[in-house]
């Protein structure tokens, strides 16, 4: 099971990449284009939107044949938020529009970056992402989530509010989360995943 990783310059690229073959899977890490293809894609990434949108354009016609073809795609973090339309943090910045909606900052009386582990609720059992699990503790870097206008969000967290910690959407998932950073929570998550792609093989 091919799995490419996109590195567009704002990943935890080693992580993810280390995380992915734990769990079976046989990871390519894609600087260029070219390489960017598989049986599945990872889209990591911590850092701003607009750095994020801007980075990996280039990208964009090899996401586009895997949304074309229905390969499964995982979007992490900053990952996640790139399938939206557009955040609050750059409104000039235009997202990938796989997903209807806005990244926004999280509105909480408690201190921003949210950085640490917290508790994520499973709330669609359906979503492969999540088989076999109801919650777990993971861990969380960001100061914005995302707000959905069509039914796909699948996990929340709380964090003097409720957040959006993963999304699902035919073939394409997005954990607000690191999976590769979450222990044994996030390795089931990244097992699931390979899993689904095995399921359409």
């Amino acid at each position: 099971m091919r799995v490419a990783i996109i590195d567009y310059g704002l990943g935890n690229i080693r992580s993810v990449y280390n995380a992915v073959r734990y769990v079976g899977g046989e990871p390519v890490v894609a600087e260029n284009p070219n390489d960017a293809w598989g049986d599945a894609l990872i889209i990591p990434g911590v850092g701003a939107f607009r750095d994020g949108v801007m980075n990996l354009s280039r990208f964009l016609p090899a996401i586009e044949r895997h949304l074309n073809l229905k390969r499964p795609i995982l979007g992490i973090c900053l990952g996640l938020q790139m399938f939206f339309e557009r955040s609050e943090e750059d409104s000039k910045a235009k997202g990938l529009g796989i997903i209807k909606g806005e990244v926004v900052k999280i509105k909480t009386p408690y201190k921003l970056p949210h950085i640490g582990w917290n508790l994520v609720k499973v709330e669609n059992k359906e979503c492969p992402l999540f088989r076999g699990l109801e919650e777990g503790f993971a861990y969380f870097v960001h100061s914005y989530h995302a707000v959905p206008k069509e039914p796909v969000t699948v996990a929340t967290t709380e964090y003097g509010c409720k957040v959006t910690a993963a999304v699902w959407k035919g073939n394409v998932f997005g954990t607000q989360f690191h999976p590769e950073r979450s222990g044994e929570f996030g390795l089931k998550i990244l097992e699931n995943f390979l899993k689904f792609c095995y399921s359409l093989k």
